[in-house]
């Protein structure tokens, strides 16, 4: 491993990024398409749309029904949601391994999601975080949600961090342009989910990695 540290402070999106969730999002959209017979959804379908948020992810279930409608119908995804809520998903392979060695370089680490705070609080110890995530901020917890900054300076002035020591992990467009803006460095998850369209290197995010375990080596990552 190269001598590059790693930063003082790495902030991660959730969903897509430090989670893989799609399966417990697909349990609750297969139980919303199961109450109006229609047949269950498939995981490949459902995982490209789970980092747009709630909104995308009825939309790709319900892509006949009307816009108006589905926007009624997301307190009931939510809700199928919350039952199934770390029953299915679990940490990308090499995610575990990052958080630890981020913490025995004396690090720290945070979430900044754009899933609603309490969502996000109830998986921390269902994960194993509660006590080692050092932040968390949802998209309900303040007055602005990713792509707008707030939600990364608030993380960073919480963590006591500036935000040249604070390095954002996401999967997302939005995440990207909200490092940018903050402004602080961003690492493009290319493990996490996207739509085919979707085209990462227009992002312009400073580094795009394959894998979680690109991450253990600095030197992949951070500034030489």
């Amino acid at each position: 491993m190269s001598d590059t540290a790693f930063p003082k402070v790495v902030l991660f999106d959730l969903d897509g990024t430090l989670l893989d969730s799609a399966p417990d999002m697909l349990a609750a959209v297969n139980a919303m398409r199961a109450v109006r017979n229609e047949p269950p959804m498939t995981l490949e379908a459902l995982r490209p749309h789970v980092s747009k948020g709630a909104r995308a992810m009825v939309s790709a279930a319900f892509p006949q029904v009307d816009a108006a409608t589905r926007e009624t119908w997301i307190p009931e995804f939510l809700d199928h949601y919350r039952r199934e809520l770390g029953l299915h998903g679990k940490p990308f392979d090499g995610i575990e391994a990052f958080l630890a060695a981020i913490e025995a370089a004396g690090s720290r680490w945070g979430i900044v999601t754009n899933k609603p705070e309490s969502l996000a609080v109830a998986l921390m110890p269902l994960l194993g975080w509660a006590t080692r995530c050092g932040v968390l901020i949802g998209g309900d917890s303040l007055s602005a949600r990713k792509p707008d900054p707030l939600p990364l300076r608030v993380a960073a002035e919480r963590m006591g961090a500036d935000l040249a020591d604070c390095v954002y992990v996401g999967d997302d467009e939005r995440d990207i342009v909200a490092a940018r803006a903050a402004p602080m460095r961003s690492v493009v998850a290319l493990w996490g989910y996207r739509l085919d369209e979707d085209d990462p290197a227009s992002w312009q995010g400073d580094v795009m990695l394959d894998s979680p375990h690109d991450m253990l080596d600095p030197s992949r990552w951070m500034p030489q």
